[in-house]
């Protein structure tokens, strides 16, 4: 093999070596973190367990022990089921909702500035409204079954949808447009390559913050009107003064969020791993 040849490989062979250790350096990284994160939820069930006991009464903090038999208690009687799905079922139904109306709203908002102009304040008229108000409404006009709770997780999410599309548009490069443009581009060839590209972390951006104001939406739906859910399992135990139910559903809720959004990072990092460098 000639020298040119071998200087040629060099690049190459170098480059699959830093991608190799960047690689392994990612994933030792990653296990740290994992490792971080479960000593600091051990610590903090710990702290709490020692509080419980020896510090305050359980009856206004609950006990992690106790929460977790309730637990295992729900799961063999199927009640954990039975009431986590449809809250996390209205809340993704509201979710992807809000994202079939909200990104049209927000690429028409940043591609014609007359309608943003005109529409701007009552659009931040309506975003000024606390949903909660609304909730009153969404169970008169859909009843207290699901959709009641979906329209309500909806309404949590879509303004930001709107704000995130719109802002993600603002920060696309316009220089790129208009050379796209100038090549004869047609537009759903520039919304294609371009448009829906540079937003897409904007919109990922959008879902993360959608996930925890999606369950809250379902769970204030479910506290005002239903007869099943993880919101009416809480109020229905405050009701009875069971603070452990209250504490059990709330830990559920928290559970359920922190999984959900680890479920749209990953989906994130996969489809933008070239993004990130992965």
């Amino acid at each position: 093999m000639s020298t040119r040849e071998i200087n040629t490989l060099n690049p190459s062979i170098d480059a699959a070596a830093a991608t190799v250790t960047r690689r392994r350096s990612s994933a030792s990284y990653d296990v740290k973190v994992l490792i971080g994160r479960i000593v600091f939820a051990l610590a903090a069930i710990g702290l709490w367990e020692i509080a419980a006991r020896w510090i305050l009464d359980p009856f206004w903090i609950g006990q992690p022990s106790t929460v977790a038999v309730r637990l295992l208690e729900m799961a063999e009687s199927g009640d954990l089921w039975w009431h986590a799905v449809p809250t996390v079922g209205q809340a993704a139904a509201g979710l992807v909702l809000s994202l079939v109306v909200g990104i049209p709203i927000g690429l028409l908002f940043a591609s014609n500035r007359y309608i943003e102009r005109v529409l701007e304040p009552f659009f931040l008229g309506l975003y000024s409204i606390p949903r909660i108000a609304l909730a009153p409404l969404f169970i008169l006009w859909f009843g207290i079954g699901p959709w009641s709770k979906v329209v309500m997780a909806f309404s949590m999410v879509v303004f930001v949808v709107i704000l995130n599309t719109y802002e993600g548009m603002r920060a696309i490069d316009r220089e790129l447009i208009d050379m796209m443009r100038a090549m004869r581009a047609s537009r759903g060839y520039i919304l294609r390559k371009v448009v829906l590209p540079g937003i897409v972390p904007w919109l990922f951006a959008s879902i993360r913050v959608g996930v925890g104001l999606a369950l809250i939406g379902s769970v204030v739906g479910e506290l005002l009107g239903s007869n099943r859910g993880l919101g009416w399992y809480v109020e229905r135990s405050a009701g009875r003064i069971d603070i452990v139910g209250v504490f059990t559903g709330l830990v559920l809720l928290m559970v359920l969020g922190m999984l959900l959004n680890q479920c749209v990072k990953l989906i994130e990092h996969r489809l933008l791993r070239n993004r990130y460098g992965a």
